[in-house]
């Protein structure tokens, strides 16, 4: 018999809802693809991130109590095979991994919290480092791009290669490297209206190192700096479109 396909329930973040939802069918398009048992539970809200980075510990811990309940199975669920949590957010899915730890610290929540960790992870690393994909059949978009590395993506989740590896696989896309590709992009939630003018300078120079390329698309795997970037884009009026990484990999099928 076939080994049991991996059961993945879906987390959308907050800005994917609201503002970029054609992301969020651009991850399950993928997941499905790859063979997976895609589930999404609708009172799923938010992973709490707002409120912690804002130092309010304890609405934080009630929004990511919630969060744990969204997302571990039923007792009597009949799961055949492997699940995990997969988001197409490295800023969410860190915050899952390193927040949790200090916000259920000694708290009765503590065993669901390491539960729902071991099983959590962004897009990308749950394809090229859990199921072993590194490209997506039928992928295609001609252009030039070049990609940024979140901060989130690299410093909390320790996203390397992967994402560029998925990137190569796809059809008519030529990369090129940008300066300072792991800068922070200036955005950092509410970094962007607390230092506002930092903020749009960071975003500035992200930028420009990216037109210096002559890329037609700037991709990354968080669509929170692609929306902060995208704004700094369009009030300029510059040749620069940003794409999150999930409907890269989504287009030409």
């Amino acid at each position: 018999m076939p080994a049991p396909a991996p059961i993945v329930d879906i987390f959308v973040p907050c800005f994917v809802d609201q503002l970029y939802p054609a992301t969020a069918m651009s991850m399950v398009k993928i997941l499905e693809a790859v063979g997976c048992d895609v589930r999404y539970n609708p009172d799923q809200t938010c992973c709490g991130q707002p409120a912690y980075n804002a130092g309010h510990l304890g609405p934080a811990r009630a929004v990511a109590a919630k969060f744990l309940d969204d997302f571990t199975p039923a007792p009597d669920e009949d799961v055949a095979g492997p699940r995990y949590v997969v988001s197409p957010s490295a800023s969410c899915i860190g915050m899952v991994r390193n927040a949790y730890t200090e916000l259920f610290a000694g708290q009765p929540e503590a065993a669901d919290c390491r539960a729902v960790q071991t099983r959590a992870y962004e897009l990308t690393e749950f394809l090229v480092d859990v199921l072993g994909v590194t490209a997506i059949a039928g992928a295609r978009l001609d252009g030039v791009y070049t990609y940024h590395d979140s901060c989130a993506a690299l410093r909390e989740c320790g996203i390397g290669p992967g994402p560029r590896q998925l990137l190569a696989g796809v059809a008519g896309l030529v990369r090129r490297e940008m300066a300072e590709t792991s800068t922070c992009c200036g955005f950092g939630g509410t970094f962007a209206v607390k230092f506002q003018a930092i903020s749009v300078a960071m975003a500035q120079q992200k930028v420009e190192h990216a037109l210096d390329t002559g890329a037609d698309f700037l991709v990354s795997t968080d669509v929170s700096c692609l929306m902060h970037l995208e704004a700094y884009i369009k009030r300029e009026k510059l040749p620069l479109r940003c794409l999150h990484i999930a409907d890269v990999l989504a287009s030409g099928w």
